[in-house]
């Protein structure tokens, strides 16, 4: 291979690009020791990882891009990758390919070759080809393409510095043209195109990209034919543009009758896959028991009676992980803020300030905190089932039966997630590369009843189901709730969601030791991208939520509630009393004044003002109060009730005295509407934010809200209507 023979650049920029699974997170983290910068790219959610480091004097900067199948646009990983690499915003291209599977990892490399860059290809896991018997001549690959082949393996550093010596080296010569053939029919309308530009000698065009490295007549053809973007919005406001235009409209007319496909870029993309296939052709030799140990698992775990249960085995032990494992930390480091916030308010004169400060900042702070258990658990589980193998196959089991409600195969992670939490199911939905796809599954997410709306559950199931049936009541909320989820996702692809439907590209990779050291980094970038961007939109809300519940004083209830308490005291039949009857005495009215104190705040007047929104369920201001503090978290609920009944906040699921207050004040069908409202209204407040940051801003949460609330409504309403006929058909 070669190497510099003159002093190396003091900077060097690589994109690096490869399809999924091909090892690009394993070999940036080993060329770069796991000096990492975790990112997003701009205006989108997808993460941009950037790697910088000094290798021979040179300062070599390498933007991991995402993994890809083609520059199609088929999906926004793919419209990012092709617009970056539009963009030249480097110096070189580093396209990894996984040497057992070189063949249809080529595709993309034909594509990269069309742009006209300075590509160097790395042959990744060539230690697992040597294992598995495949014979690679990289050398006779590397002439056929034109462009460097360098056998490497990232998990055992084979070859790295081989690699690196040949991207400075390969930086530093002038753009060679890659030996890139078409058939017939495109090379015709190249030939046409690079004619007509040789004769007329644009001035514009001898020096695209730049004056110092321009494109050749042929590579300039290539991307007029395949309508190059930032080409076209170069020679937009150009004299030549009209007659070049004129000239690339015709050939391209004439290479789509000659194809008989209208769809120019997919001429392209069918014509790098066979120049793809005939390459490994040439050059790889594959043994014919290659793929027997990957069809022995899959005829396993890809069973048409056994793969289905295995999965659900998996995905049970998955989550049974999460929420025991992450939630045992979880009640760890709740109780570990709620004991510092006690700490603290005794220490601090000022109620307010105290109360701002333990309330509002501190358990702010605690409920983000809370939740990263829970997402490192969750998203440690699903690194291991990407980084085996085995996801791929998760899609392609539950991807038929999806696809029939406008989801993906892989929906199904986050909306399982769903059922424990919303927030790490959100962040799930980031394995989902068509964006019509995530955004079906992020606004049904919601739908499956997450863990804090069980004892709001438990608590009416309780008061107004026999004890006998409550299992089966309980179970039939969660499956009426997933049924629903996937009939609304069918509904907004229908309507909010319909049009084109992008291709389903399907990869079956092999089954491989997970790389411990890329799954560290998984589970660590995501951490940091939730405290970062979540954390604190999460702790203003906890702050400003605090302040509706605090505000505005009464002066007025305060003096009325002191006077209250002190006749209580001073009377004869107080001091007669016991002091466990005492307590329970001052208990009472301290819990009556706290339900007329958060009637009159800025809480208790929004569920005041909902009181005629929510007649027609009969719900009355306490019910709807409480579901205005359930936009904190839904765990509040019952807390809310407990204190608006007059039986305080420290009230659990399973208070009996709360359960007879509800029976003795609301009735069996509005209990129905309730829960079912309960069911389907918008998260909480931290899976809330948590939903904008993954959807797209601050419009989707509007979205959001207003989809939820109408869903709510409707099926409360109906739930309603239901129980009440029901009830007087049965009861009388």
């Amino acid at each position: 291979m070669p190497h510099a023979t003159q002093s190396p650049p003091t900077a060097l920029t690589i994109a690096l690009i490869g399809q999924p699974n091909v090892g690009k997170s394993s070999l940036i983290n080993a060329l770069s020791g796991s000096h990492l910068k975790v990112g997003n790219f701009s205006g989108v959610t997808i993460e941009k990882t950037q790697a910088v480091f000094t290798y021979q004097n040179t300062r070599i900067t390498i933007i991991d891009l995402p993994g890809s199948y083609s520059l199609n646009h088929y999906s926004p990983e793919e419209k990012i990758t092709k617009d970056f690499l539009e963009s030249r915003q480097y110096d070189i291209v580093l396209n990894v390919l996984d040497s057992t599977n070189i063949s249809r990892n080529l595709a993309l490399s034909g594509q990269i070759m069309d742009l006209g860059v300075k590509m160097v290809l790395g042959l990744n896991m060539i230690d697992e080809a040597r294992d598995e018997q495949i014979s690679i001549n990289h050398e006779l690959l590397s002439e056929i393409l034109g462009v460097p082949c360098v056998p490497i393996s990232a998990s055992t550093g084979e070859n790295l510095s081989l690699l690196l010596d040949t991207l400075i080296s390969y930086a530093q010569k002038p753009l060679c043209a890659p030996k890139r053939i078409y058939n017939d029919k495109i090379e015709k309308s190249i030939a046409k195109v690079e004619l007509f530009i040789t004769q007329q000698s644009f001035y514009e065009l001898q020096t695209y990209p730049h004056a110092s490295s321009p494109l050749s007549a042929r590579q300039l053809a290539i991307l007029l034919i395949k309508q190059d973007s930032a080409l076209y919005a170069y020679l937009h406001d150009k004299p030549c543009y009209h007659e070049i235009l004129q000239c690339v409209s015709s050939a391209r007319q004439e290479l789509s009758l000659a194809s008989g496909e209208k769809n120019i870029a997919r001429i392209f993309h069918h014509d790098a896959i066979a120049y793809a296939q005939g390459a490994a052709k040439e050059t790889i030799t594959y043994p014919k028991s290659i793929l027997q140990k990957t069809k022995d698992m899959d005829s396993l775990l890809l069973h048409k009676v056994f793969g289905i249960p295995i999965f659900l085995l998996l995905m049970f032990a998955l989550f049974e992980m999460t929420f025991y494992v992450g939630g045992f930390f979880k009640d760890y480091i709740e109780l570990g803020f709620e004991n510092l916030a006690e700490v603290i308010r005794e220490h601090i004169v000022v109620k307010d300030f105290a109360s701002l400060l333990c309330d509002g900042v501190i358990g702010g702070v605690g409920t983000i905190l809370a939740f990263l258990p829970l997402i490192i658990v969750l998203y440690f589980g699903i690194a291991l089932l990407e980084s085996s193998g085995y996801m791929a196959r998760i899609a392609f089991l539950l991807d038929g039966f999806f696809h029939k409600f406008g989801l993906h195969g892989k929906s199904f992670i986050p909306l399982i997630a769903g059922f424990g939490c919303s927030v790490p199911a959100y962040m799930a939905t980031r394995t989902l590369k068509n964006r019509n796809e995530r955004l079906i599954t992020l606004f049904v997410i919601g739908f499956m009843s997450c863990s804090a709306r069980l004892p709001i559950y438990v608590l009416f199931v309780g008061a107004f189901f026999d004890p006998k049936y409550a299992g089966v009541v309980l179970f039939g909320i969660y499956l009426f709730g997933a049924i629903a989820a996937l009939l609304l996702a069918k509904l907004l692809k229908l309507s909010v969601f319909a049009g084109y439907e992008e291709p389903f590209v399907m990869e079956m990779p092999k089954y491989r030791m997970p790389n411990w050291r890329v799954m560290w980094f998984s589970v660590w970038s995501k951490v940091v991208m939730f405290l970062k961007k979540a954390a604190g939109f999460i702790f203003l809300g906890s702050v400003l939520i605090w302040f509706a519940s605090q505000y505005p004083k009464s002066p007025t209830l305060a003096k009325e509630y002191e006077a209250k308490r002190a006749a209580l005291v001073d009377s004869r039949q107080f001091r007669a009393l016991k002091e466990e009857q005492q307590q329970e005495k001052l208990w009472y009215l301290h819990n009556e004044y706290n339900e007329n104190f958060l009637r009159q705040t800025y809480s208790g007047r929004i569920g005041e003002a909902l009181r005629p929104i929510f007649a027609p369920l009969d719900f009355d201001w306490r019910l709807s109060i409480s579901l205005v503090a359930g936009f904190a978290a839904k765990e509040v609920v019952v807390s809310t009730l407990g204190v608006l009944y007059a039986l305080g906040d420290d009230v659990s699921e399973e208070s009996t005295t709360l359960q007879q207050n509800l029976r003795d004040s609301i009735s069996f069908p509005t209990a129905i509407a309730f829960i079912v409202f309960v069911m389907f209204y918008i998260p909480c407040f931290a899976a809330t934010i948590t939903f904008g940051r993954e959807a797209g801003g601050i419009k989707f949460v509007a979205y959001l809200f207003v989809f939820t609330t109408i869903v709510a409504y409707c099926f409360a309403l109906l739930g309603y209507y239901c129980a009440l006929f029901g009830y007087r058909f049965f009861i009388g």
